[in-house]
Order: structure tokens, then C-alpha cells, then sequence
């Protein structure tokens, strides 16, 4: 056999065992790993590029050194699953670094972070002031999480005390100029409503790049040509302006008349279109 084939095949070999290790070790990002499997990654593929140039020696004096670095992680794995002493050991444990916005020097001496460290991670938390933190912690893999005082906080509808409806995954019903019948099925329409709403806004279905359906019913559009500018669609603007013309009718006529009983009825059916528009006026303006 000439020599460069045999290259080729225990570069082949070698490149499916590191597959396969790679595999067995876990799914783990880059980011997640612990420093051990960082290193025993690095070993692995170190060994596996040795293969095809040690081609006087046996491929078992490779692949075996492979297999045992691959299983040594694994093994750690499991015992620290079972053990919470053996996690922090092999693992570590994660660290409070600010509590209650103040910084913990001891705590960031034993991390041997710098102040300077520190605040680069805050502000890629789109944190910049340390009196802001309510806790920042390090996590075992070197990341730092952080939690900032309530009072810091977004508004949201749940610290509003409002409910809202699930929301639902939108559908691409269009991709690459190919309409999607399965999505199109998924949410309710078909075919002729598609290009009924293409149709409204001038644009034709072999033209469109990407098209999505939100669980509203809305049309978003992205054309191949990039310079050609889409209207944003206007059925829920709409939607919203005709219910406040109606309450504001409705309200003109309990005015204008003198009966009491039509009066009456005017009013209660301008204060529930009212109560209509408060409830789905959010999702309307959106």
C-alpha cells in the first residue's frame, strides 16, 4: 500500500474517533465546559493528530490513549452527579461577588479578578452601576450572572398584575419563493388568504424571501430585493382606530338624543366597546 494512502486512512480513522469521543464526552458549549474538559479536549485532539504521522506504530497505541481520556471525564461526570462534596471539587462552586451592592474584595481576591474585571462583566450585563446589584455571582464555569434590585428591573405584565395569553411561536409560510402549506395549515389559513395578503401589498409570492405569520394574523414580509421597502402592515392599527371611532359614535348619539332609554342603551354600548378597547388595545398598538 503507498504511504499516502495509508495517511489518508488512519487520518480518517483517527478523525472518526475523535468524532465519536467528542460525542460520548457531551453537548456541552465552549463556554460551559469546565477547565479539566478544556484540557481534555485539547489532549484528544492532540493525539488524534499524531495518528497519521506515527505510521510505523500500531493504531491501537492512539486510539486507546483517546479512549481513556474520553472516559475519565465521563466517569468524573457521573460521580459528581452523585455526590454534591465530589461536584465542588471537580467542578468548584459558584461565588457571590456583590451582594446588595457591595462589592466582596475577599471573595474577588480568591477569583483573582480584578475591579476592572468586574466591571467589564457588569456592563456586558448592560449593568453599570455596582449599586444597582442586588447579586452577582461567578459561576463555576467563569461566567458571572447577575441580578439587579427590583427597583432596577423592567416593568412587566406579571409586576403588573396583568394576565397575558401565551404567546405563539410565529409560522414561515413562505420560504425562498416556496409557500409553506404545512404552517399555512398550522395557524388556520391557506392559499388564497396568502395571496390575498400579498396581493395588498403588491408583492409576488416567488419575490419573497422569508414570509411569517404571527398568532394575530399578521403578514410580515422579506423580500429578495433588499432595497424595495414593504409597508408594515396596518390591518390591527386599523383594527384599533375603527373600535374608537365606534365608542366615539356611540357616545355622539347618547348625546344627541333625548330619549332616556335609547340614551341608556347608547352608553352601556360605548362603555363595553370601551372595556373591548382597553383589554385588546395593547395587542393592537404593539
Amino acid at each position: 500500500m503507498p504511504e499516502w494512502v495509508h495517511i489518508i486512512i488512519r487520518t480518517l480513522i483517527s478523525f472518526c474517533a475523535m468524532f465519536v469521543f467528542a460525542r460520548l464526552i457531551g453537548k456541552r458549549q465552549l463556554s460551559q465546559i469546565t477547565f479539566f474538559e478544556y484540557i481534555v479536549g485539547i489532549a484528544i485532539g492532540d493525539m488524534a493528530a499524531i495518528i497519521p504521522d506515527e505510521l510505523d506504530a500500531p493504531l491501537y497505541h492512539g486510539l486507546l490513549p483517546m479512549a481513556v481520556y474520553t472516559a475519565l471525564p465521563i466517569a468524573l461526570s457521573w460521580v459528581a452527579l452523585k455526590s454534591k462534596s465530589a461536584r465542588d471539587f471537580l467542578e468548584g462552586h459558584a461565588r457571590v461577588l456583590i451582594r446588595d451592592g457591595k462589592i466582596l474584595e475577599d471573595n474577588l481576591k480568591k477569583e483573582r479578578m480584578s475591579t476592572d474585571e468586574l466591571l467589564e462583566h457588569l456592563r456586558s450585563k448592560n449593568v453599570f452601576k455596582v449599586a444597582d446589584v442586588e447579586f452577582a455571582l461567578m459561576e463555576s464555569n467563569g461566567t458571572v450572572n447577575v441580578l439587579v434590585k427590583s427597583e432596577q428591573q423592567p416593568l412587566t405584565p406579571k409586576r403588573m398584575g396583568l394576565q397575558v395569553p401565551p404567546e405563539v411561536e410565529p409560522q414561515a409560510v413562505i420560504m425562498d419563493g416556496q409557500i409553506m402549506d404545512e404552517a399555512l395549515a398550522t395557524i388556520g389559513f391557506n392559499r388564497a388568504w396568502l395571496k390575498t395578503e400579498l396581493e395588498k401589498q403588491g408583492v409576488a409570492v416567488e419575490n419573497v424571501f422569508l414570509a411569517q405569520v404571527d398568532a394575530t394574523g399578521q403578514l410580515y414580509i422579506d423580500v429578495y430585493e433588499d432595497k424595495l421597502k414593504i409597508p408594515e402592515p396596518q390591518t390591527l392599527p386599523l383594527t384599533n382606530i375603527t373600535l374608537k371611532k365606534a365608542q366615539a359614535d356611540l357616545e355622539s348619539f347618547a348625546l344627541a338624543t333625548a330619549d332616556v332609554q335609547v340614551k341608556r342603551m347608547y352608553t352601556e354600548a360605548a362603555e363595553r366597546i370601551q372595556q373591548v378597547i382597553d383589554k385588546v388595545g395593547p395587542y393592537l398598538t404593539r
